[in-house]
């Protein structure tokens, strides 16, 4: 009984853990090194006034993300032109093929634009028309933790318990976050590979929509001949819903992309056989070819001999004995006779 107690006791003080533990989203395990950070790329369209909306990046730890080379807010016409909406067309029609390929060296080896740019081309019409709505594209360095990149009504205020967004001098009804994404991507930018998100277009209903996005990064390594990066891939799950209090459908208005990081890590390398080797493989399956040819025509010879040369019909006859002068008998006879006439 003693021995338990003690094999209990020191169990106990195995466990015990007087020192508080970092929880595992804030943990990266490395070399060297105590920090990590990832490069998040966007590129946006919203039909909302440039003055009337604010754009930023809140993460696990309520670190808010500012840079000075981050983002950027320029005035755009939200209907695309002729040639802009046949290259969007185009990126759907990818993006509806590779929804049903699910095998990745597809999705980054083939989904590569082959007679066309993988940016949005530049409008070709010099239209009169005021801009209308607000575009927001750059990159932000955001760490390594589960994240949440807003788009809302009201620039971004930060104080030492989060955020704001100041909105109070906007009028609701003009709230309109119709959106289109030209690009949206985690991690070094590799030229050809289309996202899933890129050409994403949602039309709002309602003045008081909010539009979510649940982003699942993967980080991957590529390594083929032609390039090597360390880049991210990542799933994502759409949801909208109309914000009314009345009802019980709280929140805000705005785009809400929610990331988080995967523990796993996907490796993805190109590999080719090398000539020898191909050589050889080559030399093994000609030799196997006329081995195997070879023998089937010694089999067929074999058979077409018996059939046709020492079985035809009338060739044998009654063996008759022919007796010698020692006493022997010869039964062999030759298997035809000389017909007399």
């Amino acid at each position: 009984m003693r021995r338990l107690n003690r094999r209990k006791t020191l169990s106990l003080v195995k466990e015990l853990d007087a020192f508080p533990k970092v929880p595992e989203s804030y943990v990266e395990t490395s070399a060297s090194g105590g920090t990590g950070e990832y490069q998040f790329k966007s590129e946006l369209l919203q039909e909302v006034h440039l003055l009337n909306v604010g754009a930023d990046v809140l993460d696990l730890a309520e670190t808010m993300v500012a840079s000075a080379d981050g983002l950027v807010y320029e005035p755009a016409i939200f209907d695309l032109s002729p040639q802009q909406r046949e290259w969007q067309r185009m990126l759907q029609l990818f993006q509806s093929r590779l929804q049903e390929e699910h095998s990745l060296q597809d999705v980054v080896f083939k989904s590569v634009f082959k007679s066309a740019s993988t940016a949005l081309p530049p409008r070709e019409d010099d239209s009169s028309q005021p801009p209308d709505a607000c575009r927001i594209r750059g990159h932000l360095y955001v760490n390594k933790v589960a994240g949440n990149f807003h788009i809302t009504v009201g620039k971004a205020i930060p104080h030492p318990r989060g955020h704001a967004h100041l909105a109070a001098l906007v009028n609701h009804d003009s709230y309109n976050f119709s959106h289109r994404i030209d690009h949206l991507s985690f991690g070094e930018l590799v030229p050809g590979i289309i996202n899933p998100l890129d050409g994403t277009e949602k039309i709002a209903l309602d003045h008081n929509q909010m539009f979510q996005y649940f982003i699942t990064i993967v980080p991957t390594k590529l390594q083929t001949y032609k390039i090597s990066a360390d880049t991210h891939q990542f799933a994502v799950t759409e949801r909208e819903r109309v914000i009314n209090h009345a009802a019980g459908s709280h929140g805000v208005s705005g785009i809400f992309m929610k990331y988080d990081l995967s523990s796993l890590m996907v490796t993805v390398t190109e590999e080719h056989m090398p000539f020898w080797q191909f050589f050889v493989r080559l030399c093994g399956i000609v030799g196997g070819i006329f081995s195997t040819t070879g023998m089937l025509h010694g089999i067929g010879k074999f058979i077409v001999e018996i059939i046709y040369c020492r079985f035809r019909l009338g060739a044998y006859k009654p063996v008759n004995s022919v007796p010698f002068e020692d006493g022997h008998t010869d039964n062999h006879v030759p298997l035809l006779e000389n017909n007399t006439h």
